[in-house]
């Protein structure tokens, strides 16, 4: 059985966290919280709430072992982005986009 948890507007760019997520993609719970225990990025801090909460769910919903689950999918999509001006020469004004996600995390019972 597949369980998901999702997190939205993750103040975070999809493309930073899209290389933590192939990392823990098909791992068992324990080997993926521990795999982004040790990962010193940003990303990887809330990569792991989300795989918390997903197994939670799995435990607390639908009464599944925490020992028999594995993450199946980790996917960060694009969330709106929040649009911020900087001066630039001759008086003008450039954009720059600060991005955020939405993190999904999958899991399954073997």
């Amino acid at each position: 059985m597949e369980v998901s948890a999702t997190a939205k507007y993750v103040r975070m760019s999809p493309r930073r966290g899209r290389a933590i997520a192939r990392e823990v993609s098909g791992l068992r719970i324990e080997e993926a919280l521990a795999t982004l225990a040790f990962i010193p990025n940003r990303a990887a801090e809330a990569i792991t709430k989300v795989v918390k909460s997903a197994v939670a769910n799995a435990e607390n919903n639908y009464a599944l072992d925490r020992a028999a689950l594995r993450v199946s999918a980790v996917t960060i999509g694009d969330g709106s982005s929040l649009r911020r001006f900087r001066a630039k020469a001759r008086g003008r004004a450039g954009q720059y986009r600060k991005r955020s996600g939405h993190i999904t995390v999958v899991v399954e019972d073997r």
